[in-house]
Order: structure tokens, then sequence, then C-alpha cells
């Protein structure tokens, strides 16, 4: 059987593969290994997106934590990064996010934040994996007064809110955003939040129905907003995902920037004021290779990890640094939040608008994005880690790694997430790299099937 947690929590089909009796038991198992250890009743937090199956999978995750003697505090519809800083601020003893992030609605998924609001270690997600396949072992169903009980508060995303704004108080009085929120979790705190700091805003995908999260729109699917923003004269458009703990940007020409280009801008930003931990920037190997180039040209420190925001994270914890992401557009400020924060970087990236009085075109100038195409190959999901075992795969990878040594690279890697294995290649044509990242995936996809 394939491992329980992804590289961000548990995902599936809702009701097919996530079903509300995992929802049930990986609240049990997690509020047990979670809170063994304290003396008082704990209390886990548990907020949600914008998804349909949301309310069906929170409320039997919620009857879990219950049923082993601990309360829920439920915030309700609201981006994960607010219950990363919640669970903190409250000072309960875990979090929960019920999301799929920028997948479709289909699916949906389940992840934990520690007390201080970091996703748990894969020894802590093992110990809940073991738990839930051993029917729950040794965990004490406790009854009367010593069942849990479950809190609802409606005040949660304003204190986020505050939280972000106080973080960051940029004056945007004069500038015209556009917001696309996705139909998700941030369809109200990244609107009010820019509005209460002085913008115009033009939110659009802001009035989610439960259904359309992702549908076409937010961080994913950005061509709305590239033409929105040309045609309202904005100064910047700001997409989000699903959970909004990721942002990109278009600039006010309708050109994309990505996470990559936001760290470059915004690390350099912080670092004039001295406010980059040891002059370095965290990044994955996704990362585009115009960004080691930038940051070789500005004299600032890369660190690089393996794909997954949770392995930045663990990287700038280790050597104390403040500023971390992917190219997708998780971007960790970890002097203000503990995970990637889509509202934080939208308000860092207004910051330097501001005091610098550039455009974000120009602005974004500072590092030169080469070009890169990326394909999908779906195959079953107990195969994804083992591409490499099959002969004409391993062949056809060797010979690209040739064909590119020195003037570009092959990054082959199966996805955290979903059946598939992610097809890279960076290289100076375009159209050369198109056409060999897509013949690699198909012949990954038809051999694996």
């Amino acid at each position: 059987m394939a491992r329980l947690f992804g590289t961000d929590g548990v995902r599936g089909v809702a009701n097919e593969e996530l079903t509300p009796l995992l929802a049930m038991q990986l609240g049990q198992a997690g509020a047990y290994v979670l809170t063994k250890e304290k003396e008082h009743k704990p209390t886990i937090m548990v907020g949600c997106d914008t998804r349909i199956s949301g309310d069906m999978l929170a409320n039997a995750l919620m009857a879990g934590v219950c049923s082993v003697g601990a309360n829920a505090v439920y915030v309700g519809v609201i981006p994960t990064p607010a219950v990363a800083y919640l669970t903190r601020k409250y000072k309960v003893d875990a979090g929960v996010v019920i999301s799929a992030s920028h997948n479709p609605v289909e699916f949906n998924g389940i992840k934990f934040f520690d007390g201080d609001g970091y996703k748990l270690p894969d020894e802590m997600e093992d110990e809940i994996e073991a738990l839930i396949k051993s029917n729950m072992k040794d965990v004490p169903f406790p009854t009367g007064s010593r069942v849990g009980k479950i809190k609802y508060r409606t005040d949660a995303r304003e204190e986020y809110i505050n939280h972000a704004i106080q973080s960051v108080p940029v004056d945007l009085t004069g500038m015209k955003i556009v917001i696309d929120a996705a139909e998700g979790a941030s369809f109200y705190t990244s609107v009010e939040a820019v509005k209460e700091l002085g913008a115009e805003v033009i939110a659009i995908h802001n009035n989610p129905d439960g259904t359309n999260i992702n549908a076409n729109c937010g961080s994913t699917h950005m061509e709305e907003l590239q033409a929105r923003v040309v045609y309202e004269k904005a100064d910047i458009g700001l997409a989000f995902d699903g959970d909004a703990d990721r942002l990109l940007a278009v600039d006010e020409k309708g050109n994309l920037v990505d996470g990559d280009q936001i760290m470059a801008i915004v690390g350099n930003h912080m670092r004039g004021q001295g406010k980059l931990n040891k002059d370095t920037i965290v990044v994955t190997v996704m990362s585009n290779l115009g960004f080691s180039l930038m940051a070789k040209e500005q004299n600032l420190n890369v660190e690089q990890t393996k794909v997954g925001d949770r392995y930045v994270l663990e990287r700038m914890k280790e050597i104390g640094a403040s500023l971390g992401g992917e190219q997708s557009g998780h971007v960790i400020f970890l002097d203000e939040n503990t995970t990637g924060d889509g509202l934080l970087s939208a308000l860092h990236l207004l910051q330097v608008l501001v005091d610098t009085k550039k455009p974000l075109s120009e602005l974004s100038k500072i590092m030169t994005v080469l070009p890169q195409a990326l394909v999908n190959a779906k195959v079953p999901n107990h195969k994804k880690e083992h591409y490499m075992d099959y002969p004409e795969i391993a062949s056809a990878i060797e010979k690209l790694n040739t064909m590119f040594a020195g003037e570009g690279r092959v990054l082959i890697r199966p996805s955290g997430t979903e059946p598939k294995v992610r097809v890279m290649i960076e290289g100076k044509d375009q159209a050369l790299i198109d056409a060999e990242a897509k013949k690699l995936a198909d012949l990954i996809q038809n051999t694996m099937l």
C-alpha cells in the first residue's frame, strides 16, 4: 500500500479516496499523536477552503477529534496560512486544513500543523498512518464528560487580515489592483486586506459556490487576469490558488511574474533593508536557472532543496533564513508566518512597488527567466516513484541529459500529490525543449500504463 501522506498531507478524490471514514480516522489518529503528551484537554483548530466536500470532511474529522477526547475549534472557510498563524496565536495544540490547494473541485485534502504552526515531520505522519492501519490499537476512547466538543469561531479571518496588515503596513493609496481569488479561500481575506490598505480593487473569481474553485482561474490559469490588468490599466494583478498559500503576479503590461521573480524582487529589497537573514534565499531544484544567475550577479546566497515547500521550510529553519519558496508561488516569510502565504507575498511585493516607485515590469527585469518546458505524464500512483526501473525511460533521460549538458538541464520527478511524473527541461530554444519534454512525457505515460 502506498504511503497515505504525500508532500502536502493526505489528498484524493473526495468521497471516493478521501472518504468521511478516513477523515474521521485522521481526526482520531492525528489528535491522539499530536496531543498524547499533553496533560490538559487538547484543542485542535480546523479550517477549510470553499470546496463543496469541505463541510462533509471537516465534520467527519472533528467527530474523530472529539471521539478521542480532544476539543475542536472550527474557523470555517479560511486560507491555509491563516490556520498556521492562528494555531500559534490562539495557543491551540494543532491545526488542520481541509483543502486540495490548486487541484480541481472533486479533490480534497487534509493537512496538519503542529502547535507552532509547522507542517508535521515525516515520522509523525508515519505514526498517524500506522495508528489508522492498526485500527486505532491501544487508543483510548473516553465516555461521558471526557468526550470532546466543537466550538465555532467566525472572527478568525479578521484576525488573519489584521496580522498581514500589521506585518506589512504598506500604504496602497492611488494603486489599482486586480485580484483573482480562484473562487477559493482568499475570496474575502485578500480583497479586504488590500482594500483596507487603500488600494482600488477589482476582484474577479471571488464568488465561490462550492463547485467552481480553481476552475479556469487563479494561479494555475492566469490568462483572464493578464487580459484584465491590461484592460483596466491596473498597476498589478494578484492571483491566488484555492487555499491561498501561493501567489503569482501580473505586471502592468500583462506579463506573468512567477514565484522565482517575486523572491528575486522582494529578496533584494529585503537585503537592502537589512531584513534578509544571511543574505540567503532558499529555493527548490525546480527554480529557474535564471534565479541562480541573478543571485550570483547580486551577491546573494542560494540554498536548494528538493521540491515541496515543506523541504524549503525545513532548510530555512536549519540555517536561519527569512525568505524561501518555489517557482509555483509558495513563498515563505519565516519572520511572519510558518508556511507559504499568498497574502503576505502580495503585500511584500506591493511594498517594493511603493518604496521604489517603479512598475513591476521594470522590477522583474532583475532576473532573466530562461525558457522552460514542463509536461506531466499521467501514471498509476503506485508506480510513479519507479520510472527509472524502465530501461527505455532511463535511456531516454540519459540521452537528454547529454543533449542539454552545459546548455540547460533536465529534471524528472514524481508529483507528491497527484498520479503524475513531471518532466521539466530548461534550455535556450523553447520549441526544442517543448518538443523533447512532450516526447519524454509521452514515453513515460505510455510505458508505465
